[in-house]
């Protein structure tokens, strides 16, 4: 009987002993933070995109990455080469840009100052934004901290905010001359850095936003850059995406095409007025040698097009994916991300190359400073075509 009875004791204090510990078990396991518990469940053998993300990253890591497996480490090569060479096509276009305005006395005039700003911005896009995705693709996760994920996200959301406003301004500025004439204000040198302060500014505000508890800045489903959180379902996050692309996408992009539009327009106007005096001269066209098949309002008209459809395609894809994010989010991949960041980051090496070919007071001033670098013509226009360029002067870029 006290064999059986000692036995049963032991019995009774084991299972108390049991569920003592068992209980703060589950307590830990039920606090844990949400991506330790998924990392625990999916194990630590590279079996999803998250694995090799550092501990202090995991907190940022939406559980949404954890289905997904590992990307090829080719695609990683393939963008962290792609990023060496936006990254140096931008450093030398946008510098060179900023450097021959800069250096050329006859290029500094009020338009021109939003030319250099655009320029500047995507400069610093790229030298900042570069090397750090070049090192997170070596070591295939981003291992730079959070501290630097910010600024990361900061920097992008800042400059490709500034750049878009600043072709607005562009445009504005285009609209104000050829459409107004002479009943539009000219711009000024003062008016021209009161505009670029306020873009600035104003790209200020939303980039700091995230940093204060509306939406906020995480890596990306590649796990190599960082941006807005478009996975997040409560309000306070969707909200900032909505509201941020109608004034950072949908605003600037109908301005742009508005004063495209009425820009195009009016020098068809203007071209079908020289056509009528052309005809009561009775001479075939008012343009001289091979001017004759080349209209003012067709050059323009290509200008605008390509513009607005290097623009548009810059941006678009990103805005699809944080739409598709705060939606739905389920076809969202980690390589799907990839193309939204290449091709925003992409826009900062069309600048250059557009203005340097459509600009022909920029090439001859690029011969003169940099000559190994101009390709094409750098003759001035003839008269009748001053008035495609003055339209496309600085809308090119």
């Amino acid at each position: 009987m006290e064999s059986l009875s000692t036995v049963g004791a032991q019995n009774l204090a084991s299972t108390v002993l049991s569920r003592q510990t068992t209980v703060p078990l589950v307590s830990n396991v039920l606090t844990m933070d949400t991506s330790h518990a998924m990392r625990q469940i999916m194990g630590f053998n590279n079996q999803t995109v998250v694995d090799k993300v550092l501990p202090d990253m995991l907190h940022l890591v939406d559980s949404h990455w954890y289905q997904f497996p590992p990307l090829d480490p080719m695609w990683h090569k393939i963008l962290g080469l792609v990023m060496v060479i936006l990254g140096f096509m931008g450093w030398t276009g946008n510098g060179v840009v900023v450097y021959v305005f800069l250096m050329t006395p006859s290029l500094r005039t009020p338009s021109n100052l939003l030319v250099v700003n655009l320029a500047f911005s995507d400069f610093i896009m790229m030298i900042i934004m570069s090397p750090p995705m070049v090192i997170n693709c070596y070591y295939e996760t981003w291992v730079l901290g959070p501290l630097m994920c910010d600024i990361y996200a900061m920097v992008g959301s800042l400059c490709g905010c500034a750049s878009i406003w600043t072709m607005t301004a562009v445009a504005l500025d285009r609209y104000n001359v050829i459409v107004k004439g002479m009943a539009g204000k000219p711009l000024t040198i003062k008016k021209a850095l009161l505009e670029i302060l306020l873009i600035w500014l104003f790209a200020s505000v939303w980039t700091i936003l995230p940093m204060v508890g509306w939406n906020r800045y995480v890596p990306e489903g590649n796990m190599t850059a960082c941006g807005t959180d478009y996975l997040t379902k409560d309000w306070s996050s969707k909200s900032y995406i909505l509201v941020y692309s109608i004034f950072v996408y949908y605003t600037p992009l109908f301005t742009i095409i508005y004063s495209y539009y009425f820009i195009v327009s009016t020098v068809a106007a203007h071209e079908k007025a020289m056509r009528e005096q052309a005809k009561k001269m009775n001479v075939a066209s008012l343009r001289s040698g091979d001017n004759q098949n080349i209209s003012a309002e067709a050059k323009l008209a290509k200008v605008a097009l390509m513009t607005i459809s290097l623009w548009f395609m810059a941006w678009t894809p990103y805005l699809v994916i944080n739409y598709t994010g705060i939606f739905g989010g389920a076809s969202i991949s980690p390589l799907y991300t990839i193309w939204g960041s290449l091709f925003a980051k992409a826009n900062a090496i069309y600048n250059p190359i557009v203005y340097g070919i459509s600009h022909p007071k920029y090439r001859a001033a690029l011969k003169e400073k940099l000559p190994f670098l101009v390709c094409g013509s750098t003759e001035e226009p003839t008269p009748p075509e001053k008035v495609a360029e003055t339209a496309s002067m600085t809308t090119a870029a």
